[in-house]
């Protein structure tokens, strides 16, 4: 048997950035991954590269381009007729994507001297790891020794009985970045990030987007004044968005599908061309034989580990979408280095504070820190300063001017407790107010620094400046 310092279950963003920053502090380290990909290759980088966020991203970017050359280039004097998308180009593009960035992984595996084990992993105790070959059978199973066990092994699209994945008119998330035509009438079940980022692609190329969302109120985990205004953008966009909308049901025939729900006006039932289901993610323990090595789970099958991302067993841990707190990439990347970090020796640190949150609609939305109602219901006294993206020259130049920066902060210390954005560029936006509190920074301290002109920034700045009642632009 191969004995490592460490071996590292799943390579997605949480797995592979653990597996290079172990290999740079000098630990023997060894990556296991089965993910195989629609031409039946092993390849690294999980959901995220895979089916995910990348991909995703990559859809939203093409649709976008399309919407925005549909309907906004004649305000810039650009008179464009005949357009149209070439759906199968557009995903052959961000298939492109995908296997560049994960054989980008291997060659860093490669350059960090870290072995990829390709297979599914089971802990089997005494620091063992059994590996089954996931498309080689006539492969035998394989068993390594680690010193130290981290398991990545990330989260998959959660499933509900009233909505069977069929793979072909009802699909999760990865189905619905496979679709080779624009539905006519399409189904998003889920008002969620995977819902809204979905339907927005398809909404954009001209399907007729209805999403179902079982909760009363929109985005709740969103600050409500960003929250409105982000509802009332879409629905002008042309989402359907139906709040309150419980599906009991659905069926299909092979050519349509039909969706049985309540609402506050009793039964309800429509009829969609194709049905993404897209209510969330489960923790993936499959196969990690969580119950023979004695590896404790919640009763929501994530695995439980301390603050510092221990489990229940000795010298093994778990981050990402696994364990508690926010199913975010980058919370996983920084787990599994602050976990790589404390193996050898130093003090590995994350700021589960200053996690920065993104939707990729358009406008983006985008937040770090606490809303006004976590603070109000905290007790703590707060200022509060906004600024609108139409009062600023760059968003104006773009064409852009939809949304808000909304920060906040403690009345006695200053300290920025929270900031909250709504409008273009939003994801980008947010890693200044992210920065300055990590550095425990103030409101002043962002009004202060001088912000170049003309940038979508300045209503960082001005929003800043908002919180003493000393805006400039408005």
């Amino acid at each position: 048997m191969k004995k490592y310092d460490v071996v590292v279950i799943g390579a997605g963003p949480g797995g592979y950035v653990t597996a290079i920053r172990c290999a740079q502090l000098g630990l023997n380290t060894a990556c296991v991954e089965s993910w195989i990909n629609d031409e039946g290759k092993p390849v690294l980088g999980g959901t995220c590269l895979n089916v995910g966020c990348v991909p995703s991203k990559a859809l939203l970017d093409s649709s976008h381009h399309f919407d925005h050359i549909k309907h906004q280039s004649n305000v810039h004097g650009i008179n464009v007729t005949g357009v149209s998308m070439d759906v199968n180009k557009m995903v052959s593009r961000k298939t492109k994507i995908i296997k560049t960035l994960t054989q980008g992984i291997s060659g860093l595996f490669k350059k960090n001297k870290i072995d990829w084990l390709r297979g599914q992993a089971k802990i089997i105790g005494n620091k063992k790891i059994e590996i089954s070959p996931t498309n080689e059978a006539h492969d035998e199973k394989t068993v390594v020794l680690a010193n130290h066990i981290i398991i990545a092994t990330g989260s998959v699209p959660t499933k509900i009985p009233s909505a069977s994945i069929d793979d072909k008119l009802i699909v999760d998330s990865t189905g619905a970045l496979k679709f080779n035509e624009v539905p006519r009438r399409l189904g998003v079940i889920g008002a969620g990030v995977i819902g809204l980022e979905l339907g927005s692609v398809w909404n954009r190329l001209g399907s007729e987007v209805i999403v179902l969302e079982a909760l009363p109120n929109f985005l709740s985990l969103v600050d409500p004044q960003v929250a409105k205004e982000a509802e009332k953008s879409l629905r002008e966009q042309g989402l359907d968005i139906r709040l309150g909308a419980k599906v009991t049901g659905s069926g299909s025939n092979n050519r349509e599908v039909t969706i049985n729900y309540d609402d506050v006006n009793g039964k309800q039932q429509i009829t969609v061309d194709k049905l993404i289901v897209a209510v969330g993610r489960s923790p993936n323990t499959a196969g990690l034989g969580a119950d023979e090595c004695g590896l404790e789970l919640d009763q929501r099958g994530f695995i439980i580990v301390d603050d510092h991302c221990n489990t229940s067993l000795e010298n093994i841990y778990a981050i990402g979408d696994v364990v508690r707190g926010p199913m975010l990439a980058h919370k996983a990347s920084e787990e599994g280095v602050a976990i790589a970090e404390r193996i050898s020796g130093k003090p590995g640190y994350i700021n589960y504070e200053k996690i920065p949150w993104v939707i990729y609609t358009w406008p983006e939305i985008a937040w770090v820190g606490k809303t006004e109602e976590q603070l109000k219901s905290g007790g703590i006294e707060y200022r509060t300063g906004s600024f609108p993206f139409m009062a600023t020259g760059r968003a104006k130049t773009m064409g852009e001017t939809n949304g808000f920066v909304k920060i906040l902060g403690d009345a006695k210390t200053d300290r920025i407790l929270g900031v909250h954005i709504f409008g273009p560029s939003a994801s980008e936006l947010i890693a200044e107010a992210v920065v300055t509190m990590e550095f425990d920074g103030c409101t002043e301290d962002l009004a202060r620094t001088i912000h170049a002109h003309p940038t979508l920034s300045e209503a960082m700045h001005e929003a800043a400046l908002a919180v003493d009642n000393r805006t400039i632009h408005l």
